[in-house]
């Protein structure tokens, strides 16, 4: 189990805590402890009306970040110390941007804006327009179902900012590595990270030189075939030979040598799939998405 300076005694202490204080249900209550750790803070308190916080020192920005992410609404229940103890005070999130964390302490963040839908296939006006064509959010859909991320998953994208977004919302226990090629796209994906106050997502400029030494080996990859796919592929076996991988084509000699290229590198297909998505314009005609190829493989037995 992984070490944190919040143990279940701990933890234990600041529920009866809060429960005593505030009118909450405890059931209702998701807990994050982002001591130390990659979590997502603020698409959590987007999309639960409860989130009891286990925070350490060292967040100067923590409350001005959330308010420039709509936030402010927020109610904020706190304590000035580090224990459970003593008198309670809450404020308007928007009221506490000038103050940081200076000790590890937990606050009860109640949200009744939250958006507690599953957000797949988000509108494409959400993120940062940048450098990226997007794909649409519908074909967008479908590449999450057939990723199937679990959220403890890590995951690959390549050369996919969309997907690496709604991953990592996804894998919120997990990591998403972003490989970004151009750096007009690194920068945008940086945009992107900052917009959706993702904090599980690493952005490399290739695979070449393996990962960081503090990145885990990913388990699922998405990959938008390109010319690299072949060296692409053999570099994420070489991570993690049991990787599962979408590969998302609308290039018809890509597509055509990818049933060899897959078996050339010991994997088997699982299952290939074709989206077409059109849409009603203004003059009521119908117009169409680019049609793009899914391909799934994985090793078998």
């Amino acid at each position: 189990m992984e070490s944190t300076i919040f143990t279940n005694d701990i933890i234990l202490a600041w529920l009866r805590y809060f429960a005593e204080h505030v009118d909450i249900s405890l059931a209702d209550v998701r807990m994050l402890d982002i001591t130390g750790r990659n979590k997502n803070l603020i698409p959590t308190v987007m999309s639960n009306r409860v989130v009891l916080v286990f925070v350490d020192a060292g967040h100067p920005d923590i409350f001005y970040e959330m308010w420039t992410d709509d936030l402010g609404n927020c109610e904020v229940w706190y304590n000035e110390g580090s224990d459970p103890t003593g008198p309670i005070k809450h404020d308007k999130l928007s009221d506490m941007i000038d103050r940081g964390i200076n000790a590890s302490a937990a606050m009860l963040i109640l949200n009744p804006d939250a958006a507690t839908n599953t957000p797949v296939g988000i509108e494409n006006a959400r993120f940062s327009p940048g450098s990226i064509h997007y794909v649409c959010r519908e074909v967008r859909a479908v590449i999450m179902n057939k990723l199937n991320i679990g959220d403890r998953n890590n995951v690959c994208v390549i050369s996919g900012e969309s997907i690496a977004v709604e991953a990592a919302l996804i894998a919120c226990e997990g990591s998403v590595v972003a490989v970004e090629y151009d750096h007009h796209d690194r920068d945008t994906m940086e945009e992107n990270i900052a917009k959706f106050g993702l904090a599980n997502v690493t952005i490399v400029e290739s695979l070449k030189d393996g990962l960081p030494a503090d990145v885990p080996a990913p388990d699922i990859a998405f990959i938008v075939a390109s010319p690299r796919i072949e060296n692409e592929i053999k570099s994420l076996l070489a991570l993690n030979p049991a990787m599962r991988f979408v590969f998302y084509s609308l290039d018809f000699e890509i597509l055509t040598g990818l049933p060899a290229m897959i078996r050339r590198n010991g994997l088997e297909r699982t299952e290939a799939i074709h989206i077409a998505v059109s849409w009603v314009n203004s003059k009521n005609m119908s117009e169409s998405y680019p049609a793009p190829w899914l391909i799934s493989a994985q090793k078998m037995g």
